[in-house]
């Protein structure tokens, strides 16, 4: 018998917690959205307050239907906020450390039959459940980035996840109108670890010399139809995010291939992380992006 969520708690106000906490409110589930800082919080609600009047001027919601999400959402700043959800999704950074520590935090103050879930894009489902007092109630559930649009919901159970919290936690994605791909945990799953060496490759590509940010974007637009050029998109994604799991792939399946680019080490290690930065692959303080090679 699968689990009924109701209540969802979101640790991290940031662009995915952002993300999933308009998706679940505006699915009817009532939502908690944790951060370390009530600035964050306040950020983030401004974020989904903005996502969701874009939604309503495209017709894709109702007003009614905004102030009701965002009458769903409260703020907690600290973890026993999230004491009687029956579903919590973490989406810290992507470092281990970081991750172990919140599960130990939260898993103190959960209720023994909530289902803890993250939204690595890469990190081990099986490893990271290890650090809670529930593994058989721990699973992966990776959105895309920006949630709002993206349709799709990777599941990833780790060794010891059991039927009902993956029973569960897929009734709660398809209530939120997203689709499933189920993957096996192993390193980035399936999207990332095909995306990832792609824009990898596309720095490669340009670390070599072989065509420039602007030609390498407007070959892959053009001439394989993908909406945004793989270099823009590791702008977008934060070049950051895209070294981390070329690191992840690379140690997990210990395979040359996915060796990152020194360029991409390169950038990441002067701060040009991309958009958030206002710095990457294409440099964003002017009126337009303008190339940085």
């Amino acid at each position: 018998m699968a689990a009924v969520i109701k209540k969802v708690g979101v640790i991290g106000a940031g662009q995915m917690g952002g993300g999933i906490a308009h998706v679940a409110a505006l699915a009817g589930f009532d939502v908690v959205l944790n951060d370390i800082s009530a600035d964050r919080l306040k950020s983030g609600m401004a974020t989904i307050n903005g996502n969701l009047a874009r939604q309503v001027s495209k017709k894709g919601v109702t007003e009614d239907d905004k102030a009701k999400a965002i009458g769903r959402i409260t703020l907690a700043e600290k973890l026993d906020g999230l004491a009687d959800c029956d579903l919590v999704i973490e989406t810290a950074v992507e470092k281990e450390e970081v991750k172990r520590k919140i599960f130990h935090e939260l898993c103190a103050v959960l209720k023994p039959e909530a289902i803890v879930a993250s939204d690595t894009s890469s990190i081990s489902i099986t490893r990271l459940a290890a650090a809670t007092d529930r593994p058989e109630r721990f699973i992966g559930i990776h959105f895309m980035n920006p949630v709002p649009l993206m349709e799709l919901v990777e599941l990833i159970r780790g060794i010891a996840t059991d039927d009902s919290t993956f029973e569960a936690s897929k009734e709660f994605v398809a209530k939120l109108g997203k689709q499933v791909a189920v993957s096996e945990d192993f390193p980035a799953f399936i999207v990332n670890r095909i995306l990832l060496p792609m824009i990898n490759e596309a720095i490669y590509t340009l670390y070599e010399g072989v065509g420039n940010v602007e030609a390498i974007d407007a070959a892959m637009k053009l001439g394989a139809h993908h909406p945004m050029g793989p270099l823009e998109l590791a702008d977008f994604i934060g070049l950051d995010t895209c070294l981390s799991i070329m690191q992840v792939l690379h140690e997990g399946l210990a395979d040359s291939k996915y060796r990152p680019c020194p360029l991409l080490v390169k950038y990441v290690e002067a701060g040009w992380l991309g958009r958030k930065t206002q710095r990457g692959f294409y440099d964003y303080r002017g009126a337009k992006p303008v190339p940085t090679r």
